[in-house]
């Protein structure tokens, strides 16, 4: 069974960064400092709003429709995302 990997230290809470990687087929075993992947630290329900997002191209009407919610939660939602992957929000146009 696979499981997801924790992003947080059980015990002080600071990050855990991955260090060994193995091929399950020939048993090979790396060790070193890897870099981990930003949406692999998202919690599984920004995930699966990131997967509705993008299964609806970003349309913000069909994303509420899919998920029986509202303008402003899609948008609160979408906000609560880009915050977690490390980027500011600004209200401005031409925000990128």
């Amino acid at each position: 069974m696979n499981y997801k990997a924790p992003s947080q230290c059980p015990i002080c809470q600071d990050e855990l960064h991955i260090t060994r990687m193995g091929c399950m087929t020939c048993k090979t075993n790396l060790e070193g400092q890897f870099t981990g992947c930003k949406f692999c630290k998202l919690p599984e329900e920004q995930l699966e709003f990131i997967e509705v997002f993008i299964k609806c191209r970003g349309n913000i009407k069909d994303v509420e429709k899919e998920l029986g919610i509202s303008y402003p939660t899609v948008r609160n939602r979408l906000e609560g995302v880009i915050q977690a992957l490390g980027y500011s929000i600004d209200k401005g146009e031409g925000s990128c």
